[in-house]
């Protein structure tokens, strides 16, 4: 398995546009807009930060995994995104090493990705998501 960069570090708020300021006004990141990700109950935004991204991440469910990580944690770092070339491949190696896996299976993400996401106990503590553009 090869990881080629961070794509993004993904950021749980209560509310983008309450946050987006901070992030576009003071910091100076270019905003890329925002879109819906219905099957994960949630918002995102994107703002780009050199070859990375930061993504804003608003629950639209009380019932979403982010709304139960802020309810438990308050806002913050959520997850760390990994960007791989065959992501298939990158899950197979990883069950094979014996990670943990919250997605067994590569699933849509936002921007037209494959995303699957790696349990925090095999990884150190940290929500851990890969990506593969399509």
């Amino acid at each position: 398995m090869q990881t080629k960069k961070i794509n993004h570090i993904g950021i749980a708020v209560k509310n983008i546009e309450a946050s987006l300021p901070f992030y576009r006004d003071v910091l100076g990141m270019t905003f890329e807009g925002s879109e819906e990700v219905a099957e994960q109950k949630v918002r995102v935004a994107f703002l780009a930060v050199g070859e990375s991204r930061i993504e804003l991440l608003e629950p639209t469910a009380d019932d979403s995994p982010v709304a139960g990580f802020i309810a438990k944690n308050g806002e913050g770092i959520h997850h760390i995104a990994y960007e791989v070339d065959d992501l298939v491949a990158a899950l197979d190696h990883l069950r094979e090493q014996g990670v943990r896996l919250i997605d067994r299976q590569p699933r849509q993400g936002a921007h037209g990705t494959r995303i699957a996401f790696l349990h925090p106990r095999g990884t150190g503590g940290v929500l851990t998501e890969l990506c593969q553009s399509t």
